[in-house]
């Protein structure tokens, strides 16, 4: 599905979308913002993972999750 938007843009950023995206501006548009969502995706997992290295509570109880996998069972 696709969508209309109508933005607006000062001249020089008019003038630079004009000549790196040539007569396919709304593709070159949708290709930045597909990239800009996939690296806000990649900060937030960052953040996420440092957020979790730091909870200790949350460290100590993967540790105590952690012994059980040498239970002796078999992973069949």
């Amino acid at each position: 599905m696709t969508y209309r938007t109508t933005i607006t843009l000062d001249d020089e950023a008019y003038l630079f979308l004009n000549d790196i995206a040539g007569d396919n501006r709304s593709a070159y548009i949708n290709e930045l913002l597909k990239q800009e969502r996939k690296n806000f995706l990649k900060q937030a997992l960052i953040k996420a993972n440092q957020e979790e290295a730091a909870d200790l509570d949350y460290q100590e109880e993967l540790q105590a999750w952690e012994n059980t996998l040498s239970d002796g069972l078999s992973n069949d």
